[in-house]
Parts: structure tokens; sequence; C-alpha cells
């Protein structure tokens, strides 16, 4: 208990000195804009210069032309509000002390935005927010309301550019719906049909999917003509060479095995980086693993801030120079709650991926998604006894606590080689950076998780919705300032 005590005091200590530095900062005169798109459900592999030939994404894929895009780049979970939180805070999802669904960050998490804004930034935001309260401190501006922001969440994008003071430097937070189910009727629909929509290999390839997949697209799209539409502003207000633009996503596809999973197809993120001022090599790309813990302490550098020992992310601002310098031998990511109780671990390198499952009884189902098009043709293929290992996946229990995949051969990660002798080295140095990111980072497994809410079935509310059981991390992990092996 003492030493729990003196952890905290050291951590507030720490976090009162890098608000005061903040404080005692002034931008650089020629210091960069920043703003940072987020799209809502959306992958690496729903983007057409990702090597998607169905979606049609012009913008995103002008700006990879313009710009830097990353292929390795990681959310720290494929879940939307803790995602985010990672995002913000610059820390793990367990150390956000909001690792599940609908939970919210303590006061004393410090957010790279406030950072920012106490230097002197104007901060706004615009569009989906889903991070509760305390983060609000961090914006001179918001809005959350979901009538102004439209259907897709993009509609006040331009609107909070264009009402921004025009004499300091700035940082946008625009975060769309789109495209998160349920879909709607937008400008966009129709401009994907069925007969052009392939399914990956452990998703059924029947009509309702293809149907399915083909919304999910027009919805892409949307969320693309609004990126093209904040870059025309900033054209416009003359401030677009010195405005970093980043497009990611918050976490994977609202599909069977992608959103949620510790797989590429869930946390794997588009990654796209335009800033005409500061990346040389135009239309560069980069394979060196990131993760989105990194983007705070990048931003509060290229800023002149500094980040001080809050952030467990560290700055690739070398990597806009030189794209192919390697920066992190491993990338991390969770799976908790979401609707439904999980506690999966995932470190990913440049050739492999292993996978700790600490909760190998339950299948790994599709939250929020049990009566969507896409389950029922893998329901119905499961009852008439014709699925393949890849779409049997999600109904598989128990599960193997361990997986490890190998990514040069097996890049949609389908083969578990975790049992087999010609990988048992590389399986146990795995798992022993797992287990020292675990310690280092102060990663538990509380036992008494939340519980499902919803039937895995049927989607049907369970008694237990709304009962919270304890998170991951706890009280200990959000004083720990250690980002584990790097």
């Amino acid at each position: 208990m003492k030493r729990l005590v003196l952890i905290s005091i050291v951590f507030l200590l720490s976090l009162t000195w890098l608000q005061q530095n903040a404080r005692a900062q002034k931008p650089a005169k020629d210091a960069p804009n920043f703003v940072l798109i987020i799209g809502d459900d959306i992958g690496a592999d729903d983007i057409a210069c990702y090597g998607n030939k169905e979606v049609k994404t012009p913008n995103i894929d002008r700006l990879a032309k313009e710009g830097l895009r990353f292929t390795n780049a990681y959310v720290a979970t494929s879940s939307c509000t803790p995602s985010r939180a990672s995002i913000i805070s610059g820390r793990y999802p367990h150390n956000t002390g909001a690792a599940e669904l609908h939970t919210v960050m303590p006061n004393e998490i410090a957010l790279f935005p406030e950072l920012l804004q106490q230097a002197g930034y104007y901060t706004a935001q615009a569009g989906k927010w889903h991070l509760g309260e305390p983060p609000k401190r961090a914006f001179h501006k918001l809005h959350l309301n979901q009538k102004q922001n439209g259907n897709g969440g993009e509609d006040m994008w331009v609107t909070t550019l264009q009402e921004r003071p025009k004499d300091k430097p700035f940082f946008l937070w625009l975060a769309a719906d789109d495209a998160h189910r349920p879909w709607g009727e937008n400008p966009f629909s129709g401009t994907h049909t069925p007969d052009q929509v392939t399914p990956p290999p452990y998703m059924a390839n029947a009509a309702p999917t293809r149907a399915d997949m083909a919304k999910f697209y027009d919805e892409v799209t949307r969320f693309d003509h609004f990126i093209g539409k904040v870059e025309e502003e900033l054209k416009k207000q003359g401030v677009l060479d010195n405005t970093i633009i980043l497009v990611m996503g918050d976490n994977g596809r609202p599909f069977p095995r992608a959103k949620t999973r510790v797989y590429d197809s869930g946390m794997r993120t588009p990654f796209v980086i335009k800033w005409n001022k500061g990346i040389t090599k135009k239309g560069a790309v980069s394979e060196s693993l990131v993760s989105a813990i990194d983007i705070a302490p990048t931003f509060l550098e290229l800023a002149g801030v500094k980040s001080g020992p809050n952030f467990q992310g560290k700055s690739f601002s070398v990597l806009l120079k030189n794209p192919s310098q390697p920066f992190r031998n491993y990338v991390f990511s969770e799976h908790n709650w979401h609707d439904l109780e999980a506690m999966e671990r995932m470190v990913r390198t440049k050739d492999f991926l292993y996978v700790l499952n600490l909760r190998p009884h339950l299948a790994n189902s599709d939250p929020g998604t049990s009566t969507t098009p896409a389950l029922k043709d893998l329901q119905n293929l499961r009852d008439a006894g014709k699925l393949t290992a890849a779409q049997a996946d999600i109904f598989l229990a128990p599960r193997p606590q361990e997986e490890l995949f190998d990514h040069r051969k097996d890049p949609l990660q389908l083969n578990n080689v975790a049992g087999q002798p010609a990988y048992a080295k590389k399986l146990e140095e795995l798992r022993k950076v797992m287990q020292q990111w675990q310690t280092e980072t102060a990663d538990t497994d509380p036992g008494n998780l939340t519980k499902d809410w919803y039937d895995r079935e049927t989607g049907k509310a369970l008694e237990t919705k709304g009962v919270r059981g304890n998170m991951p991390g706890g009280e200990k992990a959000i004083s720990v300032t250690a980002g584990g092996p790097f």
C-alpha cells in the first residue's frame, strides 16, 4: 500500500511538472499546425492506397502520394473508447484507467492537446467524441451536437477550421462517425455495388455479406470526401504547407474477425501524413513499426513542447525525414471488454505476431454485430456444416492460449504455428517479450473482468448488462510511466 501511494505521488509530481513546463513554453514562430483525422471502424485494408482495389478513397490516396504512408502502424486496441483514450494520452489502454468500451479516463491522465493548449495552441474538436467528460478540458472548442455534426460526423469539420483564431497555431481533433454501423443513406450510397465486392476468406462470400460490405465502403468514401474538403479549406486559408494532416482509424472494420481482434485485421490502421513543409520525400512509404501511442510525443516534439515522463510512446518524427529508418522492434495491443468479456494481448514484430489469450475458454465472438448480414451468413454456413477453418474462427471455443503467425508466409494470419517445432525459439522469445511488457506496464488479470452484456449468438441483452467488473491494470497501472520493450 505504501509503495502504491509513493508511486502515485511521484506520478502526480511528474504530471505537475509536465503541465507547468508546458505553460512556460511558447510555440516556435514556425511551429506546425496539426489536423488529426480519425475514421471510425476503418482499418488499413479499407483504403485504396493500402491495396484495396474495390473501395474509392481518392483524397486519402492523393495525400499518400503527396506525403508519407505508413504500412505498419497499429492502434493500441481495436475498440473505440479505449483506442481514442490511448491516442489522446499516449498510453496503453490498461494504463489510462479506461481499458474497456464506454469507460472514462481519470482527471490525472495528461493529454497531449492540453499541453499544446497550455503552450499557446488553439485546440478544437468536431465530430464523434466517445471520451467522456475529463478530456474536454484539452479543447477550447468542442462540436458535440450530433445533429450539427451530421450522419457521418463530418459536417462541422470545415466550420471548425474557419472559426479558429488566426493569430495562433492550431490543433484539430476531427473524428468521423463514418464508417460505424448502422449504415444510412448518404450522397455516396450506391458508389459500391455488391458484385464489385470480394469478402476476405474468413468471411462468407454470400450476397448479403457483399451488400453489407458495399454499404460500408460507401461510408468510407464519405469519410474520404470530407478529408478533401478540409484540405481545400487549409489551402484557401494559406496554411496548408505548414499543417500536418494525419489520417487514421480507431480500429478495424465492423465485421467478423476484425473489430476488437488483435490480428492485423483489427489493429493495423491506415496512417497517412501530409506535411508539405516537413516531408521532403513525397509519396514515400515507411515500413517501420509505429504505435498509436507514439502520436502524442511526436506532435509535442514537432511543436517544440517537452512531453515529460507521462507518455509511454516515443516520437517517430525522425521517420518524416527518413522513412526507411528502423524505429520500433515491437508493437503491443490489447483486447479487453467490448460488449463481451475478453482479455487478449498481442505483440507484433515486422515478421511475426504473437497472441496471448487469457480467456481461452471463450469464443472470440463478433461483438455488437450479431444481427448483421455478415455474421448471419457465417452462422448459416456453420449450421449447414460448410464453414472453412478460417470462417470457423469466431465460433471456436476453447481457443489456443497462445498463437503465433509468420506474417512473411501468412499475411492474413490464418495459420497458427505456435505448436510447430521450427518456431519454438521464436515462440519463446516473444513470450518473454510479452511477459516483460506486462510486468513493466503493470498489466494484470483481475479475475473478475466485466462479463458479457449480450448473448453471443442472438445479441440480446443479458441480466449482467450494466454491471462492471475490474479492469486490467487497475489503479497501479494509471501511475506507471514505463512503456515496456521498444
